[in-house]
C-alpha cells in the first residue's frame, strides 16, 4: 500500500491561481493537473460524497447540502452522520481489501460514526440556557481532548460566520499533522475551507482576496511539506470553483407571491411551515430543490419558474435522471440559477417580519443556505460594538442573541453548484497521476484508489 494523503482546498479553480500562490504554483507545474467536471450538485457534501463512493447522488442520497425530510416534514442542512451517505466509502473497501489499511478523515462532512479510523469534525456545544460554545467531534473520542490540548479550541467562530478565517484552516492543519504522526494512516483526508469565505463575500477580485490566497498558500506549502517528508503520495483537489455572481434569486418569495407558500406567525415573526406549503423551495447555492406536497400543483409550478429570470434550467422527472439526482430526497423540481445568480431562502416580503434567526448565524434552523452569514451588516455602524455587546452577555453568563446579520443578498458575490459554469472555474485534480481532462467527478475515486493500491 502506499501511504496517501487528499487535500481538499475549497474553492480551488484555474480562476485564482497563477498570482498569489507562489508554492502552489511551482508544486502544480511538477504534478499533473485536470480539471474535474462539476458533480451536481457542486456543493460540499455531494460532490465530497461523489469522491468517496466513486457514486452519484441518485445512488449515495446526497442530494445537497440539505433538503426537505418528508416524514418529519422539516428542511434539515448539515446534518452529520455518515449513514446518511448510502453507498460504501473508499475507507471500508479499504480495509475489505488489506487489514492493515487505515484512514483518517479531517473535517470532510458527514465525519460522525463513519468506519474511518481517525476522525475530526465541527461539533459546538448546546446548552440549556441557548448558549453555543466552540468544541469538535472525534474518533477515538480521547483525540478531541488531545487536540484542544495541543491547539487550543477548535476555532468554530472562525469556520463559519463574519469571523470565519485562516484560523480554522491553520487548526485543520496542525490537527492532520498531530494525527498522521501519532497514526500514521495510510489514506488521509485533508478538508481546507479557507478560500470559501472569501470568494463567496468577494468572488474572484483579487485586489480584495489576494491576502486570503497567500495564507492558503503557506498552509497547503506546510502541509505537503510534512507529508512528502513522510514518503506519502499527495493528492490536491476541490470540490467546486466559485464564479463571480450579482443577481440573487428569491425563489420562495416568488412562490408566496403566487400563492404556494403557507406560513405561521410566532411573536409577529413568520416562519415557513413546509408540511402546509402547496411547494416550496429549498435552496442551496446555485441550485435549489422545489417540493411540491400538492401534487396537483407541480406543473403550473414548473411553468412559473420557467419564466423567471435568472433561473437557467428547471428539471422535472426523467431530466432528474440525465442528471443523476433522481433520488427520493430531491425536489419535484430541481432549478439551475444563470452562472450570475444564485438561489436564496428568504420568503418574507417584509424584513421587520424575518424570523429571529434571519439575522443569526443559525445554518440549522434556515430552511436554505445562507451565505450572507459571512457579513455583518454594513448597514449598522455600531454593529461592531453591538457585537462586542453581546459577546460580553455570552461571557457572562447571560443569554443572548447574535443578531448581527444582514438581511442583503446582494452582499454575496461569489457562488456555486451549476454545472453549466465556465471551466475556468472547473475543480482540480492535482496528482501524479491523472485520468483525461474534464474527467467526470466518479473517476475521482478511482484514482485516489489506484494511488493508495498501485
Amino acid at each position: 500500500m502506499q501511504k496517501t494523503v487528499v487535500i481538499d482546498i475549497v474553492g480551488l479553480s484555474e480562476s485564482i491561481l497563477g498570482q498569489y500562490t507562489p508554492f502552489l504554483d511551482g508544486y502544480i507545474a511538477g504534478k499533473k493537473k485536470s480539471k474535474i467536471k462539476p458533480p451536481f450538485p457542486a456543493v460540499t457534501t455531494t460532490s465530497q460524497s461523489v469522491y468517496l463512493t466513486g457514486k452519484y447522488p441518485n445512488s449515495h442520497g446526497i442530494v445537497g447540502n440539505g433538503w426537505y425530510d418528508e416524514v418529519d416534514s422539516e428542511v434539515k442542512f448539515w446534518k452529520q452522520s455518515n449513514k446518511l451517505v448510502g453507498d460504501e466509502k473508499i475507507w471500508d473497501a479499504g480495509h475489505k481489501k488489506d487489514p492493515n489499511f487505515t484512514s483518517a478523515n479531517l473535517f470532510w462532512w458527514y465525519n460522525m460514526y463513519s468506519s474511518a479510523d481517525y476522525s475530526v469534525t465541527p461539533r459546538p456545544q448546546y446548552h440549556s440556557d441557548g448558549v453555543k460554545m466552540p468544541d469538535c467531534y472525534s474518533h477515538p473520542a480521547v483525540l478531541r481532548d488531545e487536540l484542544q490540548e495541543a491547539f487550543g479550541t477548535f476555532p468554530l467562530f472562525n469556520f463559519w460566520g463574519p469571523n470565519a478565517n485562516i484560523k480554522s484552516t491553520n487548526w485543520i492543519a496542525d490537527a492532520s499533522i498531530y494525527v498522521d504522526k501519532k497514526y500514521d494512516p495510510t489514506l488521509t483526508f485533508i478538508y481546507l475551507p479557507h478560500l470559501d469565505y472569501c470568494l463567496q463575500k468577494f468572488g474572484v477580485d483579487f485586489e480584495k482576496i489576494k491576502g486570503e490566497l497567500q495564507e492558503i498558500d503557506q498552509v497547503v506549502e506546510r502541509l505537503i511539506t510534512h507529508f512528502e517528508s513522510t514518503g506519502a503520495k499527495v493528492i490536491i483537489l476541490s470540490e467546486y470553483g466559485i464564479n463571480n455572481v450579482s443577481k440573487p434569486i428569491h425563489v420562495n418569495r416568488i412562490l408566496r407571491e403566487a400563492g404556494y407558500i403557507a406560513l405561521r406567525e410566532e411573536q409577529g415573526l413568520e416562519l415557513l411551515d413546509p408540511g402546509a406549503s402547496r411547494a416550496f423551495a429549498v435552496s442551496d447555492h446555485q441550485i435549489a430543490h422545489v417540493y411540491c406536497p400538492d401534487a396537483t400543483v407541480l406543473d403550473e409550478v414548473k411553468l412559473l419558474l420557467k419564466q423567471t429570470k435568472g433561473i437557467h434550467t428547471v428539471l422535472s422527472g426523467d431530466e432528474l435522471a440525465a442528471f443523476h439526482i433522481d433520488h427520493p430526497r430531491a425536489g419535484d423540481l430541481v432549478l439551475i440559477a444563470d452562472n450570475d445568480a444564485w438561489f436564496t431562502y428568504y420568503y418574507w416580503l417584509d424584513d421587520n417580519k424575518a424570523p429571529d434567526f434571519a439575522r443569526c448565524v443559525d445554518i440549522f434552523k434556515k430552511p436554505g443556505y445562507d451565505p450572507v452569514e459571512m457579513f455583518m451588516d454594513p448597514k449598522n455602524p455600531f454593529i461592531k460594538l453591538r457585537a462586542a455587546y453581546k459577546l460580553a452577555r455570552k461571557l457572562t453568563g447571560f443569554r443572548y442573541r447574535m443578531d448581527v446579520i444582514p438581511l442583503d443578498a446582494t452582499l454575496v458575490k461569489g457562488s456555486h453548484g451549476s454545472p453549466f459554469c465556465d471551466e475556468a472555474y472547473y475543480p482540480l485534480y492535482i496528482a501524479d497521476n491523472q485520468s483525461t481532462d474534464n474527467m467526470e467527478p466518479t473517476e475521482v475515486y478511482s484514482l485516489i484508489w489506484n494511488t493508495v493500491f498501485k
